[in-house]
């Protein structure tokens, strides 16, 4: 039996279970007695941990203390709620915003926990590090091997397209459809210099399954293909697949966040050397394609 958490969420809806927790009117993970009577009823023996409590630069900047709490409550009762009802295999989800802004380039999975997170993702990240060290708890004492997965940043259908509380990229596609429907200019936060790696939301739901069945031993791994992009090319990108024909102006005043933060997939190449990612290209038009067609009913 495998659940799902946060299988309403962008990544969670790429997956398939037998038990899915879509939100917080289905569970609030928060919640330890209530997590623990529910996963004690459900006796999953899989499960794939993607729920969080999530935001953009804006967002975090402005509710870092919720997006703590929040998520280490999360965190903490789905990895205790597995232990004790016997689940043998977990994967969590995580974000590269974990690892330390001062740190040598790439990105390993061993630099996690090599010094501070950008302060505009300080307590989330913070929050989200917790996995890690929990998952090597529960090994080193009870001999589970529960792992977490850092995937780049992540796009696709069903994300959150907020244009406070979103991420770079659905917040952009949402800037671009409002510009090009009222004929203004498309403005975006920043200088658009600063580099991102992007992954489609179906490729880590594929690598999700993949890694599932294979017998590899990790307590982390990150899923990137590796590729950096500058937000500026984003930006470009959305345009075109948005038929957008007018100005893209840059807001100096508004901060760039973090410049860059290239990751080494060679960790995953291994275990997985013949994984083909989506091309940015295909997975971009088809999000774009997702919310213009479900624009009414999505989150934004």
């Amino acid at each position: 039996m495998k659940l799902i958490t946060g299988a309403g969420g962008l990544i969670g809806s790429t997956l398939k279970g037998d038990i899915i927790i879509n939100g917080r009117s289905d569970l609030d993970l928060r919640n330890t007695e209530e997590t623990f009577k529910f996963f004690k009823e459900k006796s999953p023996d899989t499960v794939i941990h993607t729920a969080a409590k999530v935001g953009g630069l804006g967002a975090n900047m402005a509710y870092m203390s919720d997006f703590y709490i929040d998520n280490v409550l999360i965190n903490s009762n789905v990895l205790e709620a597995s232990r004790r009802s016997g689940v043998k295999k977990l994967i969590s989800l995580l974000s590269t915003c974990i690892f330390p802004d001062n740190v040598e380039y790439p990105l390993t999975e061993f630099k996690v926990q090599e010094g501070e997170p950008h302060d505009s993702y300080l307590d989330y990240a913070y929050a989200k590090r917790v996995l890690v060290v929990r998952c090597r708890a529960i090994f080193n004492q009870h001999g589970l091997r529960y792992q977490c997965v850092i995937p780049t940043n992540v796009y696709g259908p069903n994300d959150n397209f907020s244009l406070t509380d979103g991420h770079v990229l659905p917040s952009l596609i949402h800037k671009c459809y409002l510009a090009k429907r009222s004929n203004k200019d498309f403005v975006v936060w920043g200088t658009g210099k600063p580099l991102r790696e992007f992954i489609y939301s179906k490729d880590v739901g594929r690598l999700v399954d993949s890694l599932l069945l294979c017998e590899h031993s990790f307590d982390s791994l990150i899923l990137s293909n590796s590729v950096e992009m500058p937000i500026s090319h984003v930006a470009e990108e959305i345009s075109r697949c948005m038929g957008f024909k007018g100005s893209i102006v840059y807001d100096k005043s508004k901060p760039d966040g973090q410049h860059r933060k290239p990751t080494s997939n060679a960790r995953l190449k291994k275990i997985l050397p013949n994984f083909d990612f989506t091309p940015f290209e295909e997975g971009l038009s088809e999000t774009v394609d997702w919310f213009i067609r479900n624009y009414e009913s999505c989150r934004k």
